[in-house]
């Protein structure tokens, strides 16, 4: 399973390394950073190098889409939004907090609700999207999560969604706080499950 966080300039350390340190715990999967240019800056000055490129996201098998201080000026930056190339059809595509701004620019929400961070949500509605008061939400292979500390939502439905629900309650488990485990995972599994197949619930 090959996994794109694109991740751009200003972007939000937690949204980004939060998903790529749990998506590459599952055997066999690599979750990358991909952005513009070389490198990316973050929103506190966390220099990190890009290891695809944001075209890699045509071939990926997931995509999923952080965000950031600057996601304005990327969401409109037509050009920069012209390189990124996804399929919901045979992809799973999924965005954190602010990236649900940029998921509404490339038309891959529509008019379904979507979730926010509570500073992107003003932008959101401008795009006109409907904001839940909810961590997360998918339709289909579109997830949104909104909040910095959801983001092992969106990895967990990943998880579930292409390896099982066993192997997400591990990959949870692995990283919850001590003596907080079962409900840590549980909790996760709550939000996550009522979007799954049951086919994938099985698994």
């Amino acid at each position: 399973m090959r996994i794109a966080v694109l991740t751009f300039d200003g972007f939000n350390e937690l949204d980004s390394f939060v998903a790529l340190a749990l998506l590459n715990r599952v055997r066999g999967w690599r979750a990358e950073i991909c952005g513009p240019g070389d490198a990316v800056v973050s929103m506190n000055g966390v220099r990190v190098s890009v290891q695809q490129p944001l075209e890699f996201a045509h071939e990926a098998d997931v995509v999923l889409i952080g965000s950031g201080v600057r996601t304005r000026e990327v969401a409109g930056d037509a050009a920069l939004l012209s390189r990124i190339g996804l399929d919901p059809a045979r992809q799973l595509i999924g965005a954190q907090c602010s990236g649900a701004l940029i998921l509404a620019k490339l038309g891959l929400i529509g008019d379904l609700p979507a979730c926010t961070d509570m500073t992107s949500k003003p932008w959101v509605i401008e795009a006109g999207v409907d904001v839940l008061d909810a961590p997360f939400v998918a339709h289909g292979n579109v997830a949104t999560a909104g909040g910095c500390m959801a983001a092992h939502y969106l990895a967990a439905w990943v998880i579930a969604k292409r390896a099982g629900l066993a192997a997400a309650r591990a990959v949870i488990d692995y990283v919850a706080p001590v003596g907080e485990k079962a409900q840590t995972v549980e909790r996760a599994m709550r939000v996550v499950t009522p979007y799954l197949e049951p086919a994938e619930v099985a698994a």
